[in-house]
């Protein structure tokens, strides 16, 4: 018997997860929820969805498929919405898996205080949370941790991340703003936005850090002790950047295994998008799609870096599809992000992108921005310890 999941917030990035998560083989049951029930009917009234979906599971908020009796629940909402439903959905009863980033609100210690809620809500109901986090399952970051588990990098000695991504870049962040904005919860972010400025509480880009903090974490598996950031501030009175104190910031880290870790976030920035990142080690590194040595470099392909799925798995993805469709955006991790947590799921195990691993990446950026905000004070990284056996 398969497992049931409930798929809440059905807007344009839900909707690209919808078939993936449906297609996959260890689902027999498919929840739909949204607060906008046009975006419900859609799915519902679609033949592809019928075979697992009843018109009993159509549900328009969270409080209501929490009632359900499904296994999980999928969040893709609005992301300062990330962690309380997360929360939520747990305390339910149900496992869940969450959009990223963890929640982006401006105040870093709430951030914090969300990170700890959810630990210990993961503890006490023994109930899993996964991260999506696409960076993870990127071709290269798979490819550099079989590396990384061969000891074909020696010992780490520097890693470099970077999310660079200009306002007004192909990906235009305006229009990403307004059509969250103009939502329901969009209008109530409005409000709820207003009492953070009228504190003085100002966020900036490391508060989204994800995309670049967990390529080097996951594939050296060290965390963050201690950083020093710095920010840049817009000097062009341009409104996009007016919650924010920095549209760009820059930190350094030091990390647990000994290494050194820079982590850039840009959204001001005169260059095409970049989400990638560099590792060196004393025998080997990795850098552009190329495994180097001090005799060598090595182009390699994604095909050639991309682990293999399950082949059930990937026959049930690529049906009627061509190959870069089957494996979803985010260059093909969506597959694997839908894959690794109904496994999870099914399996009753911890996922790969656990609340352990998903906040070691968030609490980078908190307190680089932290340190920015002090003019680059060293400031210590917590830590909540890694997931239970």
């Amino acid at each position: 018997m398969g497992i049931s999941l409930g798929l809440v917030g059905l807007g344009s990035f839900g909707s690209s997860f919808a078939d993936l998560f449906k297609r996959h083989p260890a689902v027999d049951r498919i929840a739909l929820c949204d607060r906008e029930p046009e975006r419900v009917r859609k799915f519902a009234d679609d033949p592809f969805f019928q075979d697992k979906f009843d018109e009993k599971d159509a549900y328009s908020s969270l409080d209501e498929i929490c009632e359900a009796d499904l296994d999980a629940l999928v969040i893709i909402t609005q992301p300062w919405l990330h962690a309380p439903q997360c929360v939520q959905a747990l305390e339910s009863g149900k496992h869940v898996y969450s959009a990223v980033p963890i929640t982006n609100i401006p105040d870093g210690d709430e951030i914090l205080d969300w990170c700890d809620k959810l630990v210990e809500t993961c503890k006490r109901t023994g109930l899993s949370y996964m991260l999506g986090e696409t960076t993870y399952y990127h071709a290269d970051t798979m490819f550099c941790r079989r590396k990384a588990a061969e000891g074909e990098f020696g010992d780490f000695v520097y890693a470099e991340g970077e999310y660079f991504h200009d306002v007004d870049s192909s990906c235009n962040l305006r229009e990403v703003k307004a059509r969250r904005l103009a939502s329901k919860a969009g209008q109530e972010w409005i409000e709820l936005e207003k009492g953070y400025l009228e504190r003085g509480i100002k966020s900036g880009p490391m508060h989204y850090p994800t995309h670049s903090t967990s390529g080097p974490v996951c594939v050296m598996n060290a965390h963050a002790v201690k950083v020093t950031c710095y920010g840049h501030r817009n000097t062009t009175n341009d409104e996009y950047f007016d919650p924010a104190e920095f549209s760009d910031e820059t930190a350094l880290f030091l990390m647990s295994n000994g290494a050194t870790v820079r982590i850039c976030e840009y959204r001001e920035i005169g260059l095409p998008g970049s989400e990638t990142f560099r590792v060196f080690g004393t025998k080997g590194s990795y850098r552009e799609h190329a495994w180097c040595t001090n005799k060598s470099r090595t182009p390699l392909t994604a095909e050639e870096m991309r682990d293999p799925l399950p082949p059930e798995v990937e026959e049930a993805f690529r049906e009627g599809k061509t190959e870069s469709a089957a494996y979803g955006g985010h260059g093909g991790s969506h597959a694997y992000l839908v894959h690794e947590f109904c496994d999870a799921v099914a399996n009753e195990r911890q996922p790969a992108i656990n609340i352990w691993e998903a906040a070691r990446y968030m609490i980078m950026g908190v307190m680089a921005h932290k340190s920015a905000l002090r003019d680059g004070e060293t400031l210590d990284v917590p830590d909540w310890g890694d997931a239970p056996e």
